[in-house]
């Protein structure tokens, strides 16, 4: 089976390597074009791209897929790459968090089958993972599906759990979740090699979006529950990194522990913050025990060490 491959970050390369492992041949893979990353903003290719050259794969990098875009930069490239697809001999499209919309004009060449992280239909969108942890979901997993024009709304081909812990960060149940996707889209086009695969057609019940993830979540409300914030603390890791402010400077906070125990103290208050202890902050209801920090232009520490350089005794996180 040809299999042609369109996504991105460090999810879908997982994904790529595997059918790459498993002898697919893989004539042509599509990825978003290079980013300015890092503090000198220079160019870097996805993970994706990176996997792809380094094993000799052909990378064709669109800036759209949609030939009726209004900026005529975009619809060229997106009439080149029909026309590159056109000219591929392949039988199936495999997409993972490509990041850019496939068009009707793309669905109609060749079959489309997306890797999603989650069980749809809960969580259709581009943050399933972290929308899941924030929730308190206590169980995720992926969807193997066929695209359509609706947004993660095609019939399922498989569907695998995955209980969801929790000590559970997006960055670990990623890694978790990407291993069994990478998994999963080996079975699934050894099954269509086979024959005819049955789609079941996701219920209307039970429907989610994962919005994506805006750098403005980030901050910290004291005034909500200490479960809540807990949570968001997980899902925000690595990004885009939960944050409050004491005295003005901002502190990123990586870890938690969510305590039961209620206070009379105002939301944010520290009410604790010394090695027997900890850093403990009020909360609207129960208190945060926060276990990792950074300071700006810091290292994450664990909170006894950051301590040291950060004295938090008597403040108040705004």
């Amino acid at each position: 089976m040809k299999v042609i491959f369109a996504g991105t970050p460090e999810f879908a390369a997982l994904a790529l390597a595997s059918l790459h492992a498993a002898g697919f041949d893989i004539p042509l893979v599509l990825t978003q074009p290079d980013r300015p990353a890092g503090r000198g903003l220079q160019l870097h290719a996805s993970a994706v791209k990176q996997y792809a050259l380094a094993h000799g794969i052909e990378v064709l990098q669109p800036l759209s897929l949609r030939m009726d875009s209004a900026d005529p930069v975009r619809a060229e490239q997106a009439r080149a790459a029909h026309e590159r697809l056109l000219a591929t001999d392949y039988d199936v499209m495999v997409v993972a968090a490509y990041g850019l919309i496939l068009p009707r004009s793309t669905l109609d060449i060749k079959p489309c089958i997306n890797i999603h992280g989650s069980l749809l239909p809960r969580w259709r969108g581009a943050a399933p993972i972290h929308r899941a942890i924030e929730a308190g979901d206590v169980e995720t997993g992926v969807t193997i599906m066929q695209m359509e024009e609706g947004l993660d709304t095609g019939p399922m081909l498989m569907i695998e759990r995955v209980a969801i812990d929790a000590a559970d960060t997006t960055a670990t149940l990623h890694d978790t979740l990407a291993a069994l996707g990478a998994r999963m889209i080996v079975a699934t086009l050894r099954k269509m090699e086979a024959g005819p695969l049955e789609a079941v057609v996701q219920p209307e019940a039970g429907v989610t979006y994962a919005a994506k993830i805006g750098k403005e979540e980030a901050r910290l409300d004291f005034s909500q529950s200490a479960q809540l914030l807990g949570r968001r603390i997980r899902a925000f890791n690595p990004f885009p990194g939960a944050q409050a402010q004491v005295n003005g400077v901002t502190i990123k906070i990586w870890g938690a522990e969510t305590l039961d125990a209620d206070t009379l103290a105002l939301p944010g208050q520290v009410l604790a913050a010394d090695a027997a202890h900890g850093i403990v902050v009020a909360c609207k209801s129960g208190t945060l025990r926060l276990t990792e920090l950074q300071k700006p232009g810091g290292k994450r520490l664990p909170a006894a060490e950051f301590l040291k350089g950060f004295p938090l005794a008597e403040q108040r996180f705004d």
